[in-house]
């Protein structure tokens, strides 16, 4: 059976650390972004491509995380609206929130 290649839309995993997240934005321009595991480095805000439909984490000290976040065009209308992201830490386990932050989210065309 032949593998299909269509995205699985707002999920992403990040390989160095296993870490799972997702994106869920409402009509209102709120977006929250679940995640299973804390980041190596501190997070300083979020980028959203436009022409890509793609989500970056920028860390402090500079480097880029990109999980590769296929944004369903669907959301992205709202996304673009949106201008923080609730980062929401979650136990893999049980999925109980364990915190939760908002980010500044920066909107821009490649």
């Amino acid at each position: 059976m032949a593998q299909d290649k269509t995205p699985e839309y707002n999920k992403g995993t990040n390989a160095d650390n296993g870490m799972n997240a997702e994106l869920v934005v409402n009509e209102l321009a709120q977006a929250m972004i679940k995640h299973d595991q804390p980041f190596k480095e501190e997070l300083s805000w979020l980028e959203y491509d436009l022409d890509t439909s793609k989500l970056d984490f920028i860390m402090e000290d500079g480097d880029v995380r990109n999980f590769g976040i296929p944004v369903d065009p669907a959301l992205a209308k709202y996304l673009q609206n949106a201008f923080q992201v609730l980062m929401v830490l979650v136990d893999p386990d049980s999925k109980n929130v364990k915190e939760g932050d908002y980010y500044p989210l920066i909107i821009h065309r490649a």
